[in-house]
């Protein structure tokens, strides 16, 4: 058996340089590509200060009556605005209110970034089947990498904040939008694209007409999927300085105060039922 520990021993003498090179890729985009990486906060910056002062500037009652008539528009049923109204007030009730704000600029700031990223890069993919298959194992990085290891180059790039835990919070998101999108379109029909072609619509006329109101439920189960993983990022992003539930939660962790992390915990399962049921679209109430 000694010549399989000699075997093994080679292996760690010729240890390929995984970490090294992707230190020496992260240090040669901080020297080279820092302007990119300023506009890209500045931007993100002001998404999440416009989001934030819309939901809280104006009285938490006015916010709550926009989410259940919203609710209402998008399910036209009374039992999920009850449903909606009785979640936001037992958030008011327990004073979470401006934590939960912050949570929701965090996650519509990530479905802003990847529906506005992920419906293009999908529909593209779903017409080249070569660049969705390059694609594929990018994706698969993005999802099965520990999202841990996403917070050291949003740390190295963008800081202490709400910034670097919005770009955590896209790469483990972005791929459900685009996996989701080019499923909608790529399962169009056969026929129905060979009608629209015979009566003469232009591939524009057809992506518009055709494949996106087919793909529909399908982009709407990507931005569901995007609400609530993003959701599941709200404790990670708090590592990084971002504010929001997930600061009660570390905070409940480090003093070992089981009321206040059930308590905090308890928020975000209301708030992701909320926004979970708000956007069930096309379902049977």
């Amino acid at each position: 058996m000694q010549w399989l520990t000699a075997v093994m021993d080679g292996l760690t003498d010729y240890k390929l340089p995984v970490g090294k090179a992707a230190k020496s890729a992260f240090d040669w985009l901080k020297g080279n590509a820092e302007p990119v990486f300023d506009a890209m906060s500045t931007a993100m910056d002001w998404l999440i200060n416009v989001i934030l002062w819309i939901l809280q500037t104006p009285h938490p009652l006015f916010i709550v009556a926009a989410f259940v008539a919203l609710t209402w528009v998008l399910q036209r049923s009374w039992k999920t605005c009850l449903l909606v109204l009785f979640g936001f007030l037992f958030i008011l009730n327990q004073g979470y209110w401006r934590e939960t704000t912050q949570s929701l600029t965090l996650v519509l700031s990530s479905c802003v970034v990847c529906m506005a990223v992920g419906v293009p890069i999908g529909i593209a993919a779903a017409h080249r089947p070569r660049l969705y298959a390059w694609m594929r194992p990018i994706l698969d990085l993005m999802q099965t990498l520990p999202t841990f290891v996403y917070l050291i180059p949003a740390i190295v790039f963008f800081g202490i904040g709400m910034v670097p835990g919005l770009i955590a919070t896209v790469i483990f998101v972005l791929p459900a939008p685009i996996r989701l999108t080019h499923l909608g379109v790529f399962s169009t029909p056969q026929p129905l694209l060979e009608a629209a072609s015979a009566f003469g619509g232009t591939p524009r006329q057809i992506l518009w007409k055709v494949e996106l109101p087919y793909a529909l439920p399908q982009i709407m189960a990507g931005l569901n999927q995007t609400i609530m993983l993003s959701l599941s990022m709200v404790v990670i992003a708090a590592l990084v300085g971002a504010n929001g539930l997930g600061v009660p939660v570390v905070r409940a962790l480090n003093s070992v105060n089981t009321a206040l992390g059930f308590e905090s915990g308890f928020i975000i399962v209301v708030v992701a039922i909320i926004l979970d049921r708000m956007l069930r679209i096309g379902e049977a109430k």
